[in-house]
């Protein structure tokens, strides 16, 4: 038989309602007290009944979040925070991936319901403002990464723009003039953001935009990146830099590279985008621009349970969170991580 609280306070010589006080972590127990009740809650093997507690708090004790693949390392890394940050509020976490397909991604959002969640964290890749209005799932949701449509739900993200800028301009001031990108894809609302900041530090800096080295990719993949470089390196006037999208399209670049015999950074200088641990130890270590997903995380869980216990619901927010250009070696040598 399962044991109760009563069991507890039996063994601890207290009462039913101190030991509650105790495995629900009150603060005003007395120290002697709360020693005996901890003994004897090793000592009986008490586990509590989550799904009661929840039910008395008016919660499920679950959130959702809703990613586009659980392979890319940038969205295993952030599951793994979200996760922590939602075990700290005491909610289990629910993951669904999409793929980044919108039939996906509106049929996930579609099936989260009060009934079975608190909130939904979600990093949609093909969803259209459209979609938000008419998929509001009647629970606290915030949206991941910054998007090119406006949409009626707290939003945490970087701003791509100028993380893309800082990264370009870290390449202009190497002294790289032919400057490339692999990544476009009007799929993708980051895209688009990133493209931009691109151009922009071009821009700034009086470089020619040549469509030539816009290099498209239909995934963000090692394979992707790999393909887009060779096409690059393929030009009549190859590039001596690329900004890629994220880090796994630079991972395949730099294995064109390699493969190509092209030395990097000497010849052509690589920058990723994600801040993943795989970009540290990549041969030369890569170049990246990393979001603070730590950051991210604790920020977006913190949303959900600032609106879960609200009265009346505050006006939905925008938060950007912080970004670094980690320079490593593939724009300038250096030593190998530890």
């Amino acid at each position: 038989m399962a044991v109760t609280l009563k069991d507890v306070a039996e063994l601890a010589g207290v009462s039913v309602k101190t030991v509650s006080n105790v495995v629900n972590g009150y603060a005003f127990v007395k120290a002697d007290n709360r020693r005996r009740v901890e003994e004897a809650l090793t000592a009986t093997g008490y586990r509590p009944n989550l799904g009661a507690r929840n039910l008395r708090r008016g919660r499920t004790g679950f959130i959702a979040l809703v990613v586009p693949e659980l392979s890319v390392p940038y969205f295993a890394e952030l599951t793994g925070l979200v996760i922590g940050a939602a075990h700290q509020r005491d909610w289990n976490v629910l993951i669904e991936q999409t793929q980044g397909v919108r039939d996906l991604e509106r049929a996930t959002l579609a099936s989260l319901g009060p009934h079975l969640i608190d909130g939904a964290l979600v990093s949609p890749e093909a969803l259209e403002e459209a979609d938000f209005a008419e998929l509001a799932p009647g629970v606290p949701m915030v949206v991941l990464g910054e998007h090119a449509v406006d949409v009626p739900f707290d939003r945490v993200a970087i701003d791509n723009v100028a993380a893309a800028r800082a990264a370009v301009e870290h390449l202009i001031e190497l002294g790289r003039t032919r400057i490339a990108v692999i990544g476009d894809n009007p799929r993708r609302g980051t895209a688009a953001l990133r493209l931009a900041g691109y151009r922009a530090a071009l821009a700034a800096a009086g470089l020619p935009q040549r469509g030539d080295l816009v290099a498209p990719a239909s995934n963000y993949h090692r394979r992707d990146g790999a393909e887009a470089m060779r096409w690059l390196l393929d030009r009549a006037d190859p590039p001596d830099a690329v900004f890629c999208f994220n880090d796994l399209l630079a991972v395949g670049a730099l294995f064109a590279a390699a493969e190509r015999g092209v030395r990097v950074p000497e010849e052509v200088a690589v920058v990723g985008f994600d801040g993943t641990e795989e970009a540290a130890y990549s041969l030369p270590s890569l170049t990246t621009i990393a979001p603070d997903k730590a950051a991210i995380a604790e920020t977006a869980v913190d949303m959900i349970h600032r609106r879960s216990v609200a009265e009346a619901a505050p006006a939905a927010e925008n938060v950007q969170t912080p970004f670094a250009l980690l320079v490593r070696g593939s724009t300038r040598p250096g030593p190998p991580p530890p």
